[in-house]
């Protein structure tokens, strides 16, 4: 292996893995080695349209197999995109083949496949982390100085997440997220990953004591085994009086905010997991004061904006290049990063259990 570089195949010619495509070449220390699907004419088709808009030096290899693509010796590290229910199978063989992996969410269709994964990356000591992109961008961390800054936010009593989109009626016969067979948890595996993800980062990685789910709607089709989300709510419960809750939906127009409330303002993203096309990111401190004086009453704002030099996307510094740059720097130091997969895992659970409560008429879910 290079030490300077990853070589990286793609396992899959999925629309996601285009803009991943650019990510890599511009993380600075990776290219991309290989693309596999099922048939070479699709992987070469995406070669060369890929290649026309952010190419490398040298062409990526266009295999058949994804068999082919574990086993390449040019291979050091595997993107996969894949489908959730198709997910276990590849990753593990990846990582008995000692590929390093970067995995789409949700990374299981079940706990138990997840921690099956986890355990064969373990024992062949190969590095894994989820594709949420968020996680690695410059924004985070100013708001995590601004959480840890007790005069703004305070201490935090409530977290408040929704993502959703308006899908077009042809996404519920067709698209992959309605058939639970290769998306089982639907919206929620889709869309309430984030949301639950930016929960646990915001309280340090702690776990809630209950949650609870539910179903507000869901779609069935002939060609799933069994109907999937497509509108879901949850509230997450901490030990220590804070609550959280999130909204996710394929039936509701784009929304994608948080909202971090304290006993002395709170913070809002109003663009946490995509964020808003431009060459900086920003995200708003509250602290609205209400001011009576006789027959005055006011209220007043108390808004400021706080920016960070960082673009959207398709950029060096964007956060998708942050992620697989990152993700690459910890091959190449030597060390493996226990972090990222216990951040995978707990998402899982979580998930996971507010799917059961959503499934037995919402009941309170202990997570130990």
């Amino acid at each position: 292996m290079d030490t300077t570089q990853i070589r990286w195949g793609i396992l899959s010619t999925a629309q996601i893995a285009r803009k991943n495509w650019r990510a890599i070449r511009h993380s600075g220390n990776g290219i991309v080695a290989a693309v596999a699907s099922r048939d070479p004419v699709r992987s070469q088709a995406f070669i060369d349209e890929c290649q026309l808009e952010s190419p490398f030096e040298s062409a990526p290899r266009a295999l058949g197999s994804y068999e082919a693509l574990i086993d390449s010796p040019e291979v050091d590290a595997i993107y996969v995109p894949l489908p959730t229910g198709l997910r276990k199978q590849w990753v593990i063989r990846a990582a008995q083949a000692g590929k390093h992996v970067v995995c789409e969410k949700p990374c299981g269709s079940n706990l138990r496949d997840l921690e099956e994964i986890l355990e064969a990356c373990e024992r062949y000591g190969v590095q894994f982390m989820d594709g949420v992109m968020f996680m690695h961008s410059k924004r985070l961390t100013a708001i995590r100085r601004v959480l840890e800054d007790r005069s703004i936010v305070g201490t935090i009593r409530r977290i408040q997440t929704g993502f959703s989109f308006c899908a077009p009626p042809s996404f519920f016969s067709g698209n992959i997220r309605s058939n639970a067979s290769l998306e089982p948890h639907g919206c929620v595996g889709d869309l309430g990953w984030y949301c639950i993800r930016l929960t646990l980062w915001a309280m340090n990685w702690r776990m809630p004591t209950q949650v609870t789910g539910r179903i507000l709607s869901q779609v069935s089709r002939p060609d799933s085994p069994a109907p999937v989300p497509t509108e879901f709510s949850a509230e997450l419960l901490y030990e220590n009086g804070v609550s959280a809750g999130f909204y996710c939906a394929f039936i509701a127009e784009l929304q994608q905010w948080a909202i971090v409330s304290g006993d002395k303002g709170y913070l809002r993203i109003p663009d946490f997991v995509l964020p808003y096309y431009g060459g900086e990111m920003s995200f708003e401190t509250h602290q609205a004061a209400y001011e009576v004086q006789g027959c005055e009453f006011q209220m007043k704002p108390g808004i400021d904006v706080h920016s960070v030099n960082e673009h959207s996307n398709s950029h060096p510094n964007a956060q998708e290049s942050n992620l697989f740059r990152n993700f690459a720097s910890q091959i190449l130091s030597g060390r493996l990063n226990h972090d990222w997969p216990e951040m995978a895992l707990k998402t899982q659970k979580v998930l996971e259990a507010c799917l059961e409560s959503s499934r037995n008429e919402s009941q309170l879910i202990p997570l130990s």
